[in-house]
């Protein structure tokens, strides 16, 4: 099940196997505005990812059990599947790593692919990126779904002016078919249907 979360926040994923590993990317990337998940495996990464949405994996590549190849597959599968966003990864590896390994990274789906020590303001700005163009993607999907709900503000609208059209009725009343508290009543309703027609077409964008 997803559990709730901030979507104006960001949301990183730190995976290594090393407790201390994982404290230095947390000070590394405190000063970004975004939340930090650690995850100490491959699969405690897969989860995270179910659960909630992320801006960027940083993923160690030497890991016990399902190593950082493994896991960059398992999460682009499991993209896939889902038909969920395409999570961006950046390998982290030891600087004695051979060669190749850089290139079964950028094989495995990896945006990046940095070995430690690495600098930690290169490091950060790397990751500061792709945060801003995550939050920039979020901002046209919550736009494209605001303009996806145009029909059913369209359908509130048309209902409204029915109530509208109902209470201007009722206020035309001759005198003798009501008394004054059907006529406080009418138009305590003008009121409030004033101010709904005024709610939404703010929400609909004054139109």
């Amino acid at each position: 099940m997803s559990r709730p979360y901030d979507r104006r926040r960001a949301r990183i994923l730190l995976v290594d196997d090393r407790r201390e590993n994982l404290i230095a990317l947390e000070a590394v990337l405190a000063s970004l505005d975004a939340i930090l998940v650690p995850a100490r495996s491959g699969a405690d990464a897969l989860r995270e990812l179910q659960a909630s949405e992320f801006a960027v994996v940083l993923l160690d590549v030497v890991m016990p059990g399902m190593d950082g190849f493994a896991t960059a597959a398992r999460i682009k599968e499991q993209a896939r599947q889902s038909g969920g966003r395409d999570v961006p990864i950046i390998f982290l590896t030891a600087a004695s790593s051979p060669p190749e390994q850089a290139f079964r990274g950028y094989e495995a789906g990896a945006v990046d692919y940095l070995a430690k020590p690495f600098d930690p303001w290169v490091l950060r700005a790397k990751v500061a990126v792709l945060v801003d163009l995550y939050r920039k993607e979020t901002q046209l999907r919550d736009q494209a779904e605001l303009l996806g709900g145009r029909p059913l503000l369209d359908q509130l609208a048309g209902r409204l002016a029915a109530v509208e059209e109902d209470v201007a009725v009722l206020r035309g009343l001759p005198a003798v078919t009501k008394d004054a508290e059907a006529d406080q009543a009418a138009a305590r309703l003008a009121g409030r249907v004033g101010r709904l027609r005024d709610a939404l077409d703010a929400l609909g964008g004054g139109r």
